[in-house]
């Protein structure tokens, strides 16, 4: 099993071009595992996380609902923004600058076959490091993603999540804002779910800027822990 992750930053990237790059790595590995089943070889699936900056952009899960977006065409383009309906999981979302969008695409049968435990290990990272800037966050029973102050009227989410899986193998992932301009959020319902806020840790700590470098650091360390990986 090889647990080595290709650690990959692709700076700031347009959206359609990282999910196009996503669904090659993806299908690399997909086809892999193909060719092993059939040829009865076992030649080791690579694993890889990429880390991206997006320009404004507003997509929609498999399963969401368009109305959930609250701009027309004309509206999108005056705030520079585009829009994708795309194959993850979960409903609306948005990606801008002041985010962390992290992609895992990795083989599971690296590390252990279990979607719903890879899901609270992707939470459990993004927790874990909230805390270290001595944020209280948790998960909301129901929604995925990472929340503060769950069970409050003041309950609002960090950081966002949708993974698709095929074959054991990972792509999409999660969006933490860190820097965000949260009057983009305003233009959606987030993720479907009416009346919960959003938030960005600059906001929660009372400063202009986060150092995002710090936080990706922080971030790779935990998931090294949770999935006991090695970044390359």
């Amino acid at each position: 099993m090889n647990k080595t992750i290709q650690l990959q930053d692709l700076g700031t990237k347009d959206y359609k071009e990282t999910w196009e790059y996503q669904e090659e790595l993806f299908k690399g590995i997909v086809d892999l595992k193909i060719r092993n089943r059939r040829e009865e070889l076992d030649l080791e699936t690579p694993n890889y996380f990429l880390f991206v900056e997006h320009p404004h952009v507003y997509t929609l899960g498999k399963s969401g609902d368009l109305s959930n977006l609250l701009l027309s065409e004309k509206q999108l383009e005056a705030k520079g923004a585009t829009f994708y309906k795309i194959n993850r999981g979960g409903d609306i979302t948005y990606h801008g600058p002041g985010q962390i969008v992290g992609y895992p695409i990795i083989d599971l049968e690296n590390f252990f076959t279990d979607i719903h435990k890879y899901l609270r290990f992707l939470e459990e990272a993004i927790i874990l490091t909230l805390q270290e800037y001595g944020i209280v966050c948790g998960r909301s029973e129901g929604e995925t993603g990472v929340w503060l102050g769950v069970g409050t009227p003041f309950a609002r989410k960090i950081c966002a999540m949708g993974v698709r899986a095929s074959r054991w193998v990972t792509m999409h992932g999660f969006a933490l804002n860190v820097n965000a301009d949260l009057g983009y959020f305003d233009n959606i319902i987030p993720c479907g779910i009416r009346g919960k806020a959003v938030t960005s840790l600059n906001v929660e700590l009372g400063v202009e800027k986060v150092n995002e470098a710090e936080v990706k650091e922080k971030i790779l360390k935990h998931f090294a822990d949770l999935f006991e990986a090695k970044f390359d």
